[in-house]
């Protein structure tokens, strides 16, 4: 089969297009024919040599895909050969096939198409994971996404909205990127790249803090994020882009029960994604098919540009989520049985 594999650390040019064996469906696995991959952060970051395949999976890259099930490991109920699936992946999004633990697929949303379908697994996880989980957000509460544009910014926006009723600040760098924001639900979008953005954030809070953030920035922003939570507010890190450490007040955490947190979901079980993955299919893939809340896909590559497409996450100018298209499935997506 084809695909991309990461020879070295470095820049995109590190990826090659090779030809692999097809793996094989392990037990509670299914062998899913890949129609498109999605594009993230994650994988990036595995380029880099930061953030290498747990123990056991394999070195090529991809988090999320959608297509076909090909083959099934006895004992299955669900999927089936012949279903369409998108689901989350430890690895091995960037090829033709690709073996899935059977807990984490889910049914492709009607009406949308596998690549839009590859954008949403690893970004809906995540959102759901952080946000509502570990972040805990209740009816009504306060919710601050640094960096709204990206593909899990504009999942947290939009399931906060419609799911929790949460008032919902994010922060984003041009003018095109906070449009997008207030277009998929944000409340008000602040410029981090101004001085004074903890301040515009607490004004647009009502001037009583958040009750959640959820940050992949990390460093000196951390200090800050602490002190822009409301008692009893909840940061939640899910990678740490600007710096590895942050010094911070622990007279706080306890004076104001504050909780800090985070969470990076590749190396969790099969059982604890499948449970997000049932979560995700009964809560959010209905608002996807009825149109509530959107798919962001602002770019699609064939499998052999996969670093073209690393390339605009390279140079951050991404708005939502972008795909590979591995197969000629990738546009005709079937109807699923009644």
């Amino acid at each position: 089969m084809r695909a991309i594999e990461i020879r070295g650390k470095g820049g995109p040019e590190v990826l090659a297009l090779v030809d692999r064996p097809v793996p094989a469906c392990g037990p509670g696995e299914v062998l899913v024919r890949v129609a498109a991959a999605g594009v993230n952060r994650p994988d990036v970051q595995q380029r880099k040599g930061l953030y290498p395949p747990p123990p056991g999976v394999t070195d090529i890259p991809g988090l999320d895909i959608a297509g076909i099930v090909e083959k099934v490991a006895p004992g299955v109920a669900w999927p089936r050969p012949g279903d369409a699936v998108c689901a989350l992946v430890a690895g091995g999004g960037y090829a033709e096939f690709c073996a899935v633990p059977a807990p984490q697929c889910m049914p492709v949303p009607r009406g949308l198409s596998f690549a839009q379908a590859a954008t949403l697994p690893e970004v809906f996880f995540t959102a759901w994971n952080n946000v509502f989980w570990l972040g805990r957000l209740a009816e009504g509460e306060t919710l601050l996404v640094q960096g709204g544009t990206s593909g899990v910014g504009l999942a947290a926006i939009q399931m906060a909205r419609h799911l929790r009723a949460a008032r919902v600040i994010a922060t984003a760098s041009s003018a095109e990127k906070r449009a997008v924001c207030l277009a998929h639900g944000a409340d008000g979008v602040v410029d981090y790249r101004e001085a004074d953005w903890p301040e515009r954030v607490r004004d647009l809070a009502g001037g009583w803090g958040v009750d959640v953030i959820l940050d992949s920035q990390g460093g000196d922003y951390t200090p800050i994020e602490m002190g822009l939570l409301a008692v009893d507010g909840r940061l939640v890190l899910i990678a740490s882009h600007r710096a590895p450490r942050a010094e911070i007040s622990t007279r706080d955490v306890y004076i104001r029960r504050l909780t800090l947190t985070g969470s990076t979901l590749r190396g969790r079980p099969p059982a604890y994604k499948g449970r997000i993955a049932r979560e995700l299919v009964e809560q959010v893939w209905p608002l996807l098919e009825d149109g509530r809340i959107r798919s962001h896909l602002c770019g699609v590559h064939p499998l052999e540009e996969a670093g073209a497409a690393q390339s605009v996450l390279d140079a951050n100018a991404q708005i939502g989520k972008l795909a590979l298209t591995v197969s000629d499935l990738a546009g005709t997506v079937p109807e699923p049985p009644p």
